[in-house]
């Protein structure tokens, strides 16, 4: 069945389940700034809106609009900033 998960006083939900690809979440994110960790190499894709991402070892954000997708690996983590309210689809590997 799926799990919903809940971050950042509610600015960030998300509903797990298991696609044709192994375990995935798909989620929504309010306007701000995140960080997150990872437990494993994660790939992100943007549905709609758009993400601003830093990953480790930069100290510049990277813009991903819709469609785009971007991989974050293992044990990591890495920063999100959101001007618009922003939907996603995350697989784990």
């Amino acid at each position: 069945m799926f799990k919903t998960n809940e971050y950042f006083d509610g600015k960030v939900k998300s509903i797990a389940f298991t696609s044709e690809n192994g375990p995935a979440t798909v989620g929504v994110m309010a306007i701000g700034e995140y960080e997150f960790g990872t437990d494993s190499i994660e790939i992100m894709t943007v549905v709609s809106g758009n993400m601003d991402i830093k990953l480790p070892g930069s100290n510049q954000w990277k813009s991903f609009p819709a469609g785009k997708s971007f991989e974050v690996a293992k044990g990591v983590k890495f920063g999100v900033r959101v001007d618009m309210e922003t939907s996603y689809l995350c697989l784990y590997k």
